[in-house]
């Protein structure tokens, strides 16, 4: 697949830009917090400005990622379909569609890969100016997620690749199949999603009490601090949401590798006639 990377390399520049203003956000309104509360208005100022550099780049990005992954779908469509131009039907369907969740990772997931990583790492950074052990803690649960889901990896590689399995016969089942045929093969494809879905379930249950459990002992350090402003507060707790938040997309991006990676192997095999 031919393609500009550079003009790729524009759209996870203009992701990183927004995810810096972003992560500035929190910090910057405990700033204007305790000036509102000191009677100097330059904080707040900043703060404005700061939000405004946001709104610009979030919707320069959008208007411009759109356009160059959409040339990246058609070119990719075009190998594929000539790849698979001695495919059953079924197949070539299937996969021609799993190819746009290439694409899509690209356009969606990657960036929301990079701003966990750029927000994980700004934010222990920014929690260690308070207190080295607040950003231990994020620390510590972050590996824990990790670890949570390397248990869980080669599960959902399976699932997914019996979720494709089941995906490339249903032009073919829809195609003059008897009806008792089109009704096996979708309480297949429920069958599937729902291992998947409640594999999903039990590893998002266990991260979001590691995460929980984090918030809560930072929020208990916080009384350990010596005289912390209401500005401060508010930014340490903040930041221990948005790391929340933030760490949650590890997984859910890790699990679109995962079915990304069995996409592209299977993207490569040969097809039967």
């Amino acid at each position: 697949m031919h393609f500009n990377p550079m003009k790729v390399m524009c759209t996870w520049l203009m992701v990183l830009i927004e995810n810096v203003f972003m992560i500035l956000l929190p910090l910057f309104i405990g700033y204007a917090i305790d000036g509102l509360l000191k009677q100097n208005m330059q904080p707040l100022l900043m703060f404005a400005l700061i939000l405004l550099g946001l709104i610009m780049v979030s919707v320069l990005r959008r208007l411009y990622d759109t356009r160059v992954y959409g040339e990246i779908r058609v070119r990719l469509s075009k190998l594929v379909e000539r790849n698979l131009r001695s495919s059953v039907v079924s197949v070539k369907d299937a996969r021609l569609t799993m190819s746009r969740e290439l694409v899509d990772f690209l356009e969606e997931d990657l960036p929301s890969l990079i701003s966990a990583i750029v927000q994980l790492v700004a934010t222990m950074i920014i929690l260690a100016t308070f207190h080295i052990n607040l950003a231990l803690c994020v620390l510590g649960s972050g590996l824990i997620i990790l670890v949570i889901y390397g248990l869980f990896h080669k599960q959902f590689t399976r699932l997914n690749g019996a979720l494709n399995d089941q995906a490339e016969q249903q032009v073919h089942v829809l195609s003059g199949q008897p009806f008792a045929a089109i009704r096996t093969h979708f309480e297949a494809l429920k069958r599937c999603e729902i291992k998947l879905s409640d594999t999903e379930a039990l590893v998002y249950g266990l991260i979001f009490i590691v995460l929980f459990s984090a918030v809560l002992v930072n929020l208990w350090m916080v009384s350990g601090l010596i005289d912390p402003s209401v500005g401060q507060v508010f930014s340490i707790v903040t930041y221990s949401l948005e790391f929340v938040q933030t760490a949650v997309m590890l997984p859910i991006t890790l699990q679109v590798l995962s079915r990304l990676m069995e996409i592209s192997q299977r993207l490569n095999q040969p097809t039967s006639e």
